[in-house]
């Protein structure tokens, strides 16, 4: 009776994977410890033929070295709980990660949270909750924004490492982008994107430093790890991961790497231009404060040396045949050419990532109430606040005609503008 009750209740954690193309868990999957494909033994489990691995919310839980958390998860699943089992990973962190977990009551709580913000906080996540939370405001998210535009995935499958709550698999998503797979090692965030931000796209949770459970698609692919990899050791042997499985044809895009030769309060493990450089020799670099003007101001970034990067605080890199794409950068490109939407590419019909997408309804910024801005804490506005985001005003009066093209998606020329300032937003539905 336990087992059939399991099998009746696999889905009910969270958000249930959804059907169809770009949907699912990701095919080729093996096992990260012994290399084995992984199969189906039953509802959200998978084995390697050695031990059981749990699936929740659609995720398959790939993680290394937490034998007793991998178990304690199969667990409840076998035991007909998979709520239970969700708490028990929703729990699970990185290694940088200095706060509490959540108590399970709490964790079991946000699995009924009806929106986003009311999940972090269930979760406890903090400082990396409120980076969810405002990351469509921050300037390396705009950055983000401006790269990708400028080196589209174009009809490439992408791969996001360290997806976090999957940001950028959405923005691609909303622009017909269907092949879309995240992977991050830890599950809260992946369940949060699962349920909020993202729920058509595959998500693995896995760390991307140990053996990879996913194969290389056989194709190329379109690689990309923003805002993380300065955090990761043995960073020579994720980017040669990375190139292996974007192939030949393929690229790898590594964003915001902070830059080690630059004082301040940096966390993780920076390197220093010539070092990132090193990682994909002949790639283009960035200088990331660059790359957030030129969305601003509606101009193409240039890629520099990386000897004149030295002062950059971070800088980004493209690997591969993604030529820029034509247009990219313009006041002039921002309208749809004829093809294919769900191919991507300047002539596909994917709009491209630096401004909004028509139709869609964009919102006021949450960071402005009374219409005041007001820093959601004082990390944030130590490291985004005025000097950084000055493209952010400290007060604005939104006109009721403003608001309501706003919410109608009509992108008239001051509605643009104020996006793209990102006072107005493109926010989940539940945010």
């Amino acid at each position: 009776m336990r087992r059939a009750a399991g099998r009746r209740a696999a889905g009910r954690a969270g958000a249930p994977a959804p059907g169809g193309s770009g949907n699912g868990i990701p095919p080729r999957l093996h096992s990260p410890v012994n290399g084995a494909p992984l199969r189906s033994c039953g509802p959200g489990l998978l084995s390697d033929g050695e031990r059981r691995w749990p699936v929740v919310a659609g995720i398959p839980w790939l993680r290394t070295g937490r034998d007793t958390l991998r178990e304690h998860a199969v667990r409840r699943i076998e035991e007909g709980d998979p709520d239970g089992a969700a708490a028990v990973l929703l729990a699970d962190a990185d290694d940088w990660w200095d706060g509490p977990a959540p108590a399970p009551a709490a964790a079991r709580a946000a699995l009924r949270a009806a929106t986003l913000r009311e999940a972090v906080v269930l979760l406890g996540l903090g400082r990396v909750g409120a980076y969810f939370l405002h990351r469509w405001s921050d300037p390396t998210w705009l950055a983000v924004l401006a790269l990708t535009a400028r080196h589209s995935p174009a009809g490439l499958p992408v791969l996001e490492l360290a997806c976090g709550a999957g940001h950028l698999l959405r923005e691609l998503g909303l622009r017909g982008h269907r092949d879309l797979t995240g992977v991050d090692v830890v599950f809260a965030k992946l369940w949060l994107a699962r349920r909020f931000v993202v729920p058509r796209a595959r998500l693995v949770c896995a760390d991307v430093t140990a053996p990879w459970p996913l194969r290389p698609p056989g194709s190329p692919a379109y690689v990309a790890c923003h805002d993380a990899l300065y955090f990761l050791p043995r960073k020579d042997e994720v980017v040669r991961r990375a190139l292996e499985y974007a192939g030949d044809g393929g690229g790898v895009v590594l964003g915001h790497c902070h830059n080690a030769l630059v004082p301040g309060p940096v966390a993780g493990l920076p390197l220093d231009p010539a070092g990132w450089r090193a990682l994909l020799p002949g790639a283009l670099c960035y200088d990331d404060a660059e790359l957030t003007h030129a969305l601003l101001a509606q101009t193409a970034p240039r890629p520099r040396p990386p000897g004149d990067l030295a002062g950059c605080a971070a800088m980004a890199l493209v690997h591969g045949p993604l030529a820029p794409t034509a247009g990219s950068g313009g006041p002039a490109s921002g309208g749809p050419a004829s093809g294919n939407p769900s191919s991507g590419g300047p002539s596909s019909g994917v709009l491209s990532t630096d401004r909004p997408v028509p139709g869609r309804p964009l919102r006021p910024n949450p960071l402005y109430r009374d219409g005041l801005l007001r820093w959601p804490g004082p990390r944030w506005r130590d490291e985004y606040g005025p000097g950084v985001a000055a493209y952010l005003p400290g007060r604005v009066e939104l006109s009721r005609g403003v608001l309501a093209d706003a919410r109608a998606g009509l992108l008239t020329p001051e509605v643009a503008g104020l996006a793209r300032r990102r006072v107005l937003l493109d926010l989940p539905e539940r945010w």
